[in-house]
């Protein structure tokens, strides 16, 4: 079997694109991977119209670790986001592939599940509270999340703060959390999200407010290029520290693990350069002790390729979901879309990722000139109250 050639399909949303690339084969057999970008989609297909001529055409889609080998170093050159993003988005599809032509899901072909008498993964919430940044809107929203039946979520409550957040916006963010906590009651996970954008003093600070709501979990406290400073957080507070959604290359993930300056990695299925990259890092993450919770703010199937590697990984946590929130208007673009039922997803058993790419549907969200303001008071009242921020 032999790579005829690959076709890709952006679906355009507010606030990123996701690229949908179908690797073709001459024995008929298609497979599917995704990314997601943010203002990169165009340098991210012209990289993979490069890549099908100089590496992807007439490659063998079972020889995936050639074929990864050769995108990453094949042109001389340091692999960055865009690099592996491509690598990604053709790597998963190979999977698809290989799965599809043996019959048997992706999962099966990486060792199986790593909990025989369990088919489940832990899902937790995102995209859920595009509303006014208030306690009242916040507990009504997280309630929602919880009457659709998960057991965990996640939030930014901290708005335009950056380096300090003084005291009026601290007290402010702190009524967010404990509204949500309220909410969701003491048994639900509650994920705080600080996009990486405070000092080490202030994000110590804040974590000792924080404690006493019990988050599973404190996420980039500190800009991700400092590790030393990340590692200074995680020394002074008692939460755990996660991280990585940033990071393109699981090399770069080395002083993470040796500074013991997270507990949780966060690595971007979709930017990481594909399911065997990341199954990778997972393994050398595990004889660090240290839990595996992929980035996921793509579409459904980058959804349904992290779901691959949760079955087969012993230290894997949970996995992020948007799709039930801000995705609500594309979901028909991928059938057989994984669903969260009761707080958790079903492992597939479906041969390859289990999803296929609905063309036609794809069509009717051209790209757009997606907008990610992470730092903009009024996000909630955009597109007409639609909310779009993650």
């Amino acid at each position: 079997m032999r790579i005829t050639g690959i076709s890709t399909h952006v679906v355009g949303t507010p606030w990123r694109n996701l690229t949908y690339v179908q690797v073709h084969t001459d024995e008929g057999l298609t497979g599917v991977g995704e990314t997601r970008m943010l203002g990169h989609t165009d340098a991210l297909i012209g990289y993979l119209r490069e890549a099908e001529a100089n590496h992807v055409i007439g490659s063998d889609p079972f020889a995936v670790e050639d074929l990864v080998r050769r995108m990453k170093y094949g042109d001389y050159g340091r692999a960055g986001e865009i690099v592996m993003s491509g690598i990604a988005c053709v790597e998963m599809a190979c999977w698809d592939i290989k799965g599809k032509a043996l019959g048997v899901p992706v999962w099966q072909l990486l060792g199986g599940r790593a909990d025989a008498s369990d088919n489940r993964v832990k899902a937790y919430a995102n995209g859920w509270y595009t509303v006014e940044r208030t306690p009242e809107a916040f507990h009504k929203a997280a309630q929602t999340v919880v009457e659709r039946g998960y057991r965990a979520l996640k939030l930014d409550p901290f708005g335009t703060g950056s380096f300090e957040l003084d005291h009026a916006e601290t007290l402010r963010s702190i009524s967010l959390v404990e509204a949500v906590r309220d909410a969701i009651g003491p048994e639900a996970e509650l994920l705080l999200e600080m996009h990486g954008r405070f000092s080490p003093a202030t994000a110590i600070r804040l974590a000792g407010d924080l404690e006493r709501f019990a988050p599973s979990w404190l996420e980039e406290p500190v800009p991700p290029e400092n590790l030393k400073a990340l590692a200074k957080v995680a020394a002074r507070t008692n939460l755990p520290i996660a991280t990585g959604e940033r990071i393109h290359d699981r090399i770069e993930f080395r002083e993470i693990f040796e500074s013991q300056a997270a507990d949780i990695i966060q690595p971007d299925l979709g930017h990481i350069g594909g399911i065997g990259e990341m199954r990778k890092l997972a393994a050398t993450a595990e004889t660090h002790y240290v839990l595996v919770a992929p980035h996921n703010v793509g579409g459904s199937v980058l959804t349904a390729a992290s779901l691959q590697l949760a079955g087969c990984t012993p230290n894997f946590k949970i996995l992020e979901h948007f799709n039930d929130f801000a995705d609500a208007d594309i979901k028909k673009v991928v059938k057989g879309a994984p669903e969260v039922v009761d707080g958790y997803f079903t492992l597939s058993e479906a041969p390859g990722l289990g999803v296929e790419l609905d063309t036609d549907a794809a069509a009717e969200f051209p790209q757009q000139q997606a907008r990610f303001d992470l730092w903009a008071e009024d996000w909630h009242k955009r597109d007409g109250g639609a909310g779009k921020r993650p």
